[in-house]
């Protein structure tokens, strides 16, 4: 009977460590950060950077390119490409020509 007894009393004690276990806590979600806008500082002297980097753009490629393109040429973002078309629209030294810009 000695060893009924045990028996009983080890799976008694299992059981009461498993019920004292500390229950696994889900890790809370990380927060995500608001993305940050790239802002593009409207300013007639960034503005006219963006221009002068339009106009080089246009200038070495000797040709009409999209927006696109560009932006590529100039490495700024079509963003800042627009800025600087309008600046040489309004300038009168560029040109549309079916969907591509060209030196007037």
């Amino acid at each position: 009977m000695a060893e009924k007894k045990a028996t009983t009393k080890k799976a008694a004690t299992k059981e009461v460590a498993e019920k004292k276990a500390p229950v696994a806590k889900k890790a809370a979600a990380p927060k995500k950060a608001a993305p940050k806008k790239a802002g593009v500082a409207v300013n007639a002297e960034n503005v006219g950077f963006k221009a002068g980097d339009v106009y080089q753009a246009l200038a070495a490629a000797e040709k009409a390119l999209t927006v696109a393109e560009i932006a590529k040429a100039a490495k700024i973002t079509t963003e800042e490409a627009y800025l600087g078309i309008g600046w040489l629209l309004k300038e009168g030294k560029i040109k549309g020509e079916n969907d591509a810009i060209a030196l007037a």
